[in-house]
């Protein structure tokens, strides 16, 4: 991390008392047309000092920097290509090498602006992943989008799911460094390969929900996790839409895990932020 962006514990606490980072949401999604305003004035309120908004096509590279441009303040935008498309139409299917094609330029015209790329990755449950032939093609999208990180300096934020495993092994085979994997669905050995090479893992307010998710915050040691919501998805009740301000239930979970203040733990957990997406800085100490 940059000198420039470097925030001591003494400044974070002074500066901030308890302080979020959500470090994946979908605010571009058509759940929040209606009420954006709203839901991040609610979000800053509960503390959230920033949102990374994760695109997964670029059918949605302009929604995210239009909502980066509205709340410079609170919004940093990140590019990416889900291995799952169609989120916009409703017909979800497997990527193609043509939808990274039409992502990789624009990736490359705003890498300045982003702070990180994502959400790419791996996923391989079968009602969408039906082939080897689907499963080369997500490894090749990802690989590219491992090559434009190490490009342009910037950390990827990776999906994985029902492929833990082959994520990890995937990043680490590309000498991707700086990495976090999002809402991670496999077994916490796996997680542990992760974490030896510098992995984060942030977690949805879902945990209160998943035993999937609480065996895997038992498992990770805190120096490796990092808060998100997923929002509008993974919330702290099945079919409800999740916003940023419940990121306080993961923590507080979290927290109570871990045997640590709440707010200690938001501390702890933004300075992990801040050393994987050190744009973070501008944020959080003004």
């Amino acid at each position: 991390m940059a000198e420039e962006n470097c925030v001591s514990s003494a400044e974070l606490k002074n500066a901030t008392g308890v302080v979020y980072i959500d470090c994946h949401c979908h605010l571009a999604d058509k759940d929040f047309d209606k009420d954006i305003e709203e839901v991040v004035t609610e979000a800053k309120k509960t503390g959230v000092k920033a949102a990374l908004v994760c695109a997964t096509s670029t059918g949605e590279f302009e929604k995210v920097l239009t909502l980066a441009d509205r709340f410079p303040d609170f919004v940093l935008p990140c590019f990416g290509v889900h291995p799952v498309q169609g989120a916009l139409t409703g017909d979800q299917k497997c990527v193609t090498l043509q939808d990274l094609e039409e992502a990789v330029p624009l990736i490359e015209k705003y890498h300045d602006r982003l702070g990180a790329i994502g959400e790419c990755g791996l996923d391989f449950q079968p009602r969408i992943t039906q082939t080897a032939e689907d499963k080369d093609v997500q490894r090749q999208v990802l690989s590219k989008q491992v090559e434009l990180a190490n490009k342009y300096d910037l950390p990827l934020n990776v999906h994985s799911r029902s492929a833990g495993r082959p994520t990890i092994a995937l990043l680490k085979e590309q000498g991707a460094k700086k990495v976090l994997m999002h809402a991670f669905d496999g077994n916490p050995k796996y997680a542990m390969e992760g974490v030896k090479e510098g992995y984060f893992f942030s977690i949805p307010p879902s945990i209160i929900r998943s035993e999937q998710k609480q065996k895997l915050v038992k498992a990770l040691p805190v120096e490796s996790l990092l808060l998100e919501t997923d929002s509008p998805a993974l919330g702290p009740q099945k079919q409800e839409r999740n916003v940023p301000s419940n990121i306080a239930v993961s923590c507080n979970y979290i927290a109570e895990v871990k045997q640590m203040d709440p707010g200690q733990l938001s501390r702890l957990s933004t300075q992990n932020a801040l050393k994987l997406f050190p744009k973070l800085a501008r944020f959080v100490v003004k």
